[in-house]
Formats: structure tokens, sequence, C-alpha cells
């Protein structure tokens, strides 16, 4: 039986994550844990375990399962890691060098015969600028926010331990995921899917920057199976680059309006308030733009191909009725 831990399992990512493991039987009977700091109210059903990821005698209780693929989604967001460095730096990354070692410990005591799938969610946070007009396989990794630098780290350190042979890790960096359910979180990101989620409920909707932005999306449902095809992947296909940029669909935020306004009509779009927000322009001014993410087409990843497709999505999986 494979035993599975997702990090960050009570989280909206985790969630799709666990319900898809379950509902398409991805990995045949596995044994499904799921760890975070608090879990929904009604959730997917499977083992929870409530803790501080960041607490090293945790990492060493989850290593201690010996999970064959482990998920390592629990992060502080982006805003909240730029507004809080010390608390940022904690969880994002001394958290994964506590959990690294931890898993360290289980490989050398098992004489070398334990070494899990471990599949990290990075960010494109993990560039800065000066960009191209698209960042190709061979950009180098050079954020400009605290978050970004602390995934970058993760990347490392993944790609170490899996050097050193402790683990078999790979790190996914994960385009805006959009439309994301529920309510916005402290995210620097979060206005993207607030400013369709919100006018598809009747709600208004904050915008924060100029419609002229651009980035690259991908729905809850895409990253899921990301997540799921990653941990099946042979990963010697990486030849030791074990960092991969994620497809997604690259449009300006007036190309998502437009989006709405064809799923939903004005009364939608008018919803939309324009609140300029100087430190949210501030770090989104930092980020990538448009990809071109050919090593992991190659290797199968898949996303959405228009923006109207994600809403589709969004509709389909999470609008309330």
């Amino acid at each position: 039986m494979t035993n599975i831990l997702i990090l960050g399992g009570g989280g909206m990512i985790g969630q799709k994550l666990a319900g898809r493991i379950i509902a398409h039987d991805t990995f045949k009977g596995a044994n499904l844990t799921l760890f975070d700091r608090a879990f929904p109210a009604v959730g997917v059903p499977a083992k929870t375990i409530t803790g501080d990821a960041s607490d090293p005698a945790m990492a060493k209780t989850l290593a201690a399962g010996r999970p064959d693929i482990i998920f390592s989604l629990a992060a502080v967001v982006s805003g909240q890691a730029e507004a809080e460095f010390a608390l940022g730096w904690n969880v994002n990354m001394m958290a994964m060098w506590h959990f690294l070692n931890a898993l360290k410990a289980e490989h050398d005591a098992s004489g070398g015969t334990y070494r899990p799938r471990l599949v990290f969610t990075s960010s494109i946070a993990v560039f800065g600028g000066p960009y191209p007009d698209k960042i190709d396989d061979e950009f180098l990794s050079a954020p400009q926010t605290s978050y970004g630098a602390q995934k970058a780290a993760c990347e490392l350190m993944v790609s170490d331990f899996s050097r050193k042979g402790y683990i078999d890790g790979l790190s996914l960096r994960l385009p805006t995921i959009c439309v994301r359910p529920g309510k916005a979180n402290a995210a620097a990101s979060s206005f993207f899917s607030g400013i369709i989620r919100e006018p598809l409920n009747g709600v208004e909707a904050v915008l924060p920057v100029a419609d002229t932005v651009r980035q690259t999306h991908a729905s809850p449902r895409a990253a899921a199976k990301f997540l799921t095809h990653a941990a099946g992947l042979d990963t010697d296909l990486l030849q030791g680059r074990r960092a991969l940029n994620l497809p997604g669909f690259g449009c300006s935020v007036a190309e998502q309006i437009e989006a709405l306004r064809r799923a939903a009509g004005q009364k939608a779009v008018d919803l939309i308030k324009h609140v300029p927000d100087e430190t949210i322009m501030g770090i989104v001014a930092g980020w990538p733009r448009d990809f071109a993410p050919t090593r992991a087409l190659e290797l199968g990843f898949e996303a959405e191909s228009s923006f109207d497709e994600i809403i589709a999505v969004y509709m389909e999986d999470d609008l309330a009725v």
C-alpha cells in the first residue's frame, strides 16, 4: 500500500489534491494522511493530523511514518511573508530544513532503502526582473521578495537532498492559481481570483493594480493534476534539474475581465472597483508575466488554454448554486 502525506492538506490546494487522489483512485488503495494547522469543517474524508509544520519534533513524527509520497504545500503566503519577515522564513524555509533532515534520518536508519518521492510546490516568485517577453527554462532564479527567496531556498534544498539520495524530490513552480474558491487570503496575488470569484457570487471586488498587469494562471483543478503527475514522474528525465516552470494561460487583467463579461455579463463586471494599492502594485511589479515552459510540456504537464476555460472550471467545481 502506498502511504501518502500532504503537508498543508487543510488548505485549498491540499483539499483539491486529496479529493483528486480519492475520487480518481490515482494511487490504487493509497493510505492518505493530511497534515495542517487546521482543517475545513467539512473537508475531504481522510486521516488528519494537526500541528505546526515549523516544529522540529513534529517533522520527526511525520517522517517516522515513512510516507512513500509527500506533497509539501504548507506555506505562509506572499503578502504575509513580506509583512512578517521572521515568520515567513521560519515557516517557508526552516520547516522544510527540519523535515528534510527528519527524512534523512529515516533514510539512514533504513540502511538507505527509504527514499520517498517529495513534490514541493514552489512559485514563479523565485524569478526577478528584468524579464524577457517570455521566461524560458534557462532563465535564472533571482527573487525580489522574501517569499520568492524562501521558495528558491527550498528548491535548492530539495535538489541537494535528492542529489545525495536521501529523497527523490522535485519542485513545481506553480503559476497563479485562479479562480480560488472561498475567501480572499493574504497573498498579494489574491485579487486575480477575487475580481472573478466575487462578481460571480454577486459581491463587489477590489482591483488594486492597473488592468494592464499580466500574469500566468492555472485552475485549482490543473494544480491538483500537476501534483499527481509529478508524483509518478521519472525524475531521471530531469537530468538533475529538479525545478520545473509549469504551464498556464498568460493574460492581462483586462483580458480576465473580458472573459468574466463573456461568462456573466456587464452586471458582474460592474462589481469590480479599481482601488490602487501601492504595496500590492510593488510586489506584483516584481513578478514574471509569461512563460515558455518547454520542459514541463514535454514531460506531460497540462493546463488550461484560455481564461474562459479557467472561469468555466470554477463555475463547475466551486460556484455556489
